[in-house]
This record gives C-alpha cells, structure tokens and sequence, in this order.
C-alpha cells in the first residue's frame, strides 16, 4: 500500500476567485501538510504563466492512509 503524501494542485479561477478548476499538480510530494503549505509560495511562482484572471494553490492528500485499531478494551 501506498503511503499518505501531499501534492500542490495549482487552480486556475475566474475574476473574483470562483469557477476554479486544476490547471497542474506540481510533482514535488511532501510528506506533511505543514511542508506542503510552506512550499506553495515558490510553487505558484513558477506556475505564474497561466492564463487565468486568478491562480492560487491548494495541498491535496495522494497515497492510501490506514486506519488503526484502538487497541484499549472498554471496561
């Protein structure tokens, strides 16, 4: 199974920010939220030749994430 990353999907939008759709996802994979949010300043600088009114970005889970048995009984 795959593990839990992040990726930075780059949205194109409309004048005031709505009707936004993915224009790329960056291929960088980040092993946190907090370092994925950290590196989308330098990464919508490089994306800043799109041909939208608005470009912003957004961290997006990829891979499989497993969920875990409590292991304490009730009682």
């Amino acid at each position: 199974m795959d593990p839990l990353f992040y990726v930075i999907a780059i949205m194109g939008c409309g004048d005031v920010g709505n009707s936004c759709q993915e224009a790329r996802v960056e291929p960088a994979r980040y092993e946190s939220a907090a370092q994925c949010q950290a590196a989308m300043g330098d990464a919508l600088v490089r994306n800043s030749d799109l041909s939208f009114p608005v470009v912003s970005a957004a961290c997006q889970t990829n891979g499989q994430r497993m969920a875990q048995a409590n292991s304490r009984k009730a009682g």
